[in-house]
């Protein structure tokens, strides 16, 4: 038997939905995308949502939209999935990168201000986990500074900060549906905004540059085939009907894994913070100091070999060889990433897992710690 890392959730109403859309004529631009959007936009509190096929297309479609360019830098995080990085280098914008705060893992909104420069045009702070701590205090320093906030929610739809959700902090917020994720559409993502006129730029943008109301072969500007299938969209809105369901089981994982490993001095055991509700995305443990990567990537490998699926949740971004030469970042320029790099194991999490499954995961991971 293997423990799987994640699974989606998946029931007989997704499948139906889907088989509904593939029975119809209107597998593209039909009417499940604009339903889609519709609840999307109406559960997290914007005005405007746009659908694409991922979060990293629509992470980049906002650099556009935002006018984001080359010579133009956005300040972020190195504890990320590279997508947070790339989609600013795809705008031909540089990354400039912020160490994180070593509690919550997210962008520390200490040290924003010393990446600030007169290139400065954005910052893209990334609920990391689905943990929206710190996010009120980054908008704080974004309008100190006059700068937009581009919010990478893609791991925490469901996550609110003092009521407020994840999503709703930035001028513009991108979640992503991998199949990993708390919804997932199979690929696919979402872009929020209350700004009318930029929500249309990215509708445009998504579908090949094509205008309001013009013509299939008239174009009005560059634009990309960032379109997401009725297909996708349908699962997409029975999955959002779940989406209070699916929290509650990932939370009881979550407590269950709490329960297990919480008096094991060896471990960091991830806990919600306080003022938040926390979606939970993925149960990451981190190893304490006395451990080394090398010991970590061993428990890794054999947790493994015993058929529980586990990972490294994250390599550090500036560290990713294409983005280290060509901007120079060397290790230990964001200490508090990289070592959170090296100590981190995620444990197999999603909804399908039961307290028996855990018992298995938890007990094999102590074992393996005195070895």
């Amino acid at each position: 038997m293997c423990i799987y890392l994640s699974r989606p959730d998946i029931t007989e109403r997704e499948i139906e939905a889907v088989c509904a859309v593939l029975r119809s004529p209107n597998l593209s631009l039909g009417p499940k995308l604009g339903e889609f959007e519709q609840a999307f936009a109406e559960y997290v509190g914007m005005k405007r949502a746009v659908a694409v096929n991922s979060g990293t297309s629509g992470l980049f479609l906002c650099m556009l939209a935002m006018g984001i360019a080359p010579g133009d830098e956005v300040i972020t995080t190195p504890f990320t999935f590279v997508s947070s990085a790339t989609s600013i280098m795809m705008a031909g914008a540089r990354p400039v990168f912020v160490d994180i705060d070593p509690v919550s893992l997210n962008i520390d909104p200490a040290k924003i201000e010393s990446g600030i420069t007169e290139k400065t045009k954005a910052i893209l702070p990334v609920e990391v986990f689905g943990n929206p701590a710190g996010f009120d205090t980054v908008c704080e320093i974004a309008r100190k500074h006059d700068l937009s906030v581009i919010e990478d929610s893609c791991e925490a739809l469901g996550s609110t900060l003092k009521g407020k959700k994840a999503g709703t902090f930035g001028t513009m917020s991108v979640f992503g549906f991998y199949p990993n994720k708390q919804i997932t559409t199979g690929e696919g993502g979402m872009i929020l905004t209350n700004d009318d006129d930029l929500a249309e730029l990215c509708v445009s943008l998504r579908n090949q540059g094509r205008g309001k109301g013009i013509g299939w072969l008239a174009h009005e500007r560059l634009g990309y085939n960032y379109r997401i299938s009725d297909i996708n969209c349908a699962l997409g809105i029975v999955q959002l009907s779940r989406i209070d369901e699916i929290k509650a089981k990932r939370r009881q994982v979550a407590e269950w894994y709490r329960e297990m490993l919480a008096d094991d001095d060896r471990l960091i055991v991830p806990a919600e913070p306080a003022d938040c509700d926390m979606s939970w995305f993925v149960f990451v443990v981190r190893l304490t100091d006395g451990f080394t990567v090398e010991q970590r990537d061993r428990i890794l490998q054999r947790m493994q070999s015993r058929n529980i699926q586990v990972s490294n949740y994250f390599p550090p971004a500036h560290l990713m060889p294409f983005i280290a030469e060509k901007y120079g970042y060397n290790a230990g320029d964001f200490p508090v990433a990289e070592s959170a790099s090296e100590s981190t194991i995620a444990l197999p999490f999603h909804n399908h897992l039961t307290k028996d499954h855990l018992a298995t995961v938890c007990s094999t991971l102590k074992q393996l710690l005195v070895e």
